[in-house]
């Protein structure tokens, strides 16, 4: 079984859906509020372990209510809690959530045990890494738990995959060590051109410049027009799949987690991008992030309804 381990963020989602998002000053009124376990890392963790790869997670939460209730979300989705370290005294991150009639959202996120996730927390981690092991980081935890980690995967010969996201503002120096230790970096348009510091709306161009920051391949992700990824033969663009979307809250997370599972099975990055589109695509029919992200028969079935799009 291919192997996949995540650091990251993990968090209680709380979203409510609305007839438009609201501009500054307004008030909307809005549904139900909904609470639901997510974070980047804990979402792209879900969506490696239901494509089928033995994902490991490593996270933070608080001693709160919250905390025990992603705790116990993690717990079954068949992700070993033993290493979400709980912080005393501190509350669990929550992301805000606000969802529009057309599936466009607007995110805040109060990072809470997130930002207390220390190397001090990886002890574990290097024995969970080798050759065959894809490991997946992102950036709502601290810069520098995210380099020690990568450290420690470029010392057993595992992977390294960065969605460089939420990217800092301004773009940190440390970043650019962390790129250095990256195989594949996935980026949205917005995060590559502010990495790139480039104005061109020239996704291919845009994906070659961002590989001489580092790492050996990149992907950008470019939503409804699907994403396009550069590695050392060139740029290969890949369309989108089709869908009639209601929330995109969590189609980048299902895109990295399919991908990192794609990888860890042994599959090209064509194809693991090509996997990613389309679990991405199915993840935004669905209201939710971790609620939205398929399973390897739900994405199979998909992929078969879409033949011309499914082979890289």
């Amino acid at each position: 079984m291919s192997r996949v381990v995540v650091v990251g963020s993990a968090n209680l989602d709380l979203g409510v859906a609305v007839p438009h998002l609201p501009a500054p000053g307004e008030t909307v009124l809005g549904e139900d509020i909904a609470a639901r376990p997510g974070g980047k890392g804990c979402n792209q963790a879900v969506a490696a372990r239901r494509l089928g790869a033995a994902t490991l997670f490593f996270a933070a939460v608080g001693d709160d209510r919250f905390g025990a209730d992603v705790r116990a979300a993690i717990t079954a989705e068949g992700l070993p809690p033993e290493h979400l370290t709980t912080v005393a005294g501190t509350a669990t991150g929550v992301a805000l959530i606000v969802v529009d009639a057309a599936g466009e959202n607007t995110v805040v996120v109060a990072p809470g045990a997130n930002a207390r996730l220390t190397d001090d927390a990886l002890a574990a981690l290097p024995a969970t890494l080798g050759p065959d092991v894809v490991l997946v980081l992102q950036l709502e935890i601290p810069l520098a738990t995210c380099l020690a980690a990568a450290r420690h995967a470029r010392e057993a010969g595992a992977r390294v995959v960065l969605n460089a996201a939420p990217l800092p503002d301004p773009v940190p120096p440390a970043m650019a060590t962390l790129l250095r230790h990256v195989d594949v970096l996935v980026v949205n348009e917005g995060e590559a051109l502010r990495l790139a510091g480039a104005p061109t709306t020239d996704w291919a161009v845009l994906a070659v410049a961002l590989r001489a920051l580092g790492p050996a391949a990149c992907v950008i992700t470019l939503g409804e027009r699907g994403a396009i990824h550069a590695d050392a033969t060139g740029a290969t663009d890949h369309p989108a799949f089709p869908v009639d979307a209601v929330d995109t809250t969590g189609a980048g997370d299902s895109f990295v987690g399919a991908l990192a599972a794609a990888l860890a099975d042994g599959r090209s990055l064509a194809e693991a991008v090509r996997r990613g589109c389309a679990a991405g695509a199915l993840a935004t029919t669905r209201m939710g992030a971790q609620s939205a992200l398929p399973t390897s028969a739900e994405l199979d079935r998909f992929r078969a309804a879409h033949p011309e799009l499914s082979h890289a």
